[in-house]
């Protein structure tokens, strides 16, 4: 007697096509550069009556490199990362790694800021942005004639 399987015609596993694009998407890992490939800005934001206030961690950036857009109450921050590391042995060169790259962030506050008085500062790897809030001016009722 026969055995008997169940075909199941919605069924799509190809097995010889499973692991074909198995970790085909996964960024790219170099050696000894493990930290600069996986960089990301890392934030704090407090809030007060007044303004919020954003440490962003991005070490190893120059301050030059280092963009912020205020639109609204929407915040993007941005950065170019280069770094290079070169290993010599004498004048013979045996390694050299460089690698450059761009990181960015962007959130939303619950209230639009302030894009004249708002401060930023970047000292030892931390961007501190003072963002004031709007001053909300009160609504008008008009008058209907």
């Amino acid at each position: 007697m026969a055995n008997l399987t169940r075909y199941d015609p919605f069924d799509v596993t190809f097995e010889p096509f499973d692991d074909l694009f198995k970790g085909f998407f996964r960024p790219v890992r170099m050696e000894g550069m493990e930290g600069v490939s996986q960089m990301q800005i890392k934030m704090d934001v407090k809030e007060n009556d007044k303004s919020y206030t954003v440490h962003a961690d991005i070490p190893g950036v120059k301050k030059e490199d280092i963009h912020v857009t205020i639109d609204g109450n929407q915040v993007s921050i941005s950065a170019e990362v280069k770094k290079e590391k070169e290993e010599k042995e004498g004048e013979k060169v045996l390694r050299s790694e460089r690698y450059y790259g761009k990181v960015a962030r962007s959130f939303t506050l619950g209230s639009e800021i302030d894009e004249g008085a708002s401060q930023a500062k970047y000292d030892n790897g931390v961007l501190e942005l003072v963002l004031p809030k709007k001053t909300s001016t009160p609504s008008k009722k008009l008058e209907v004639k």
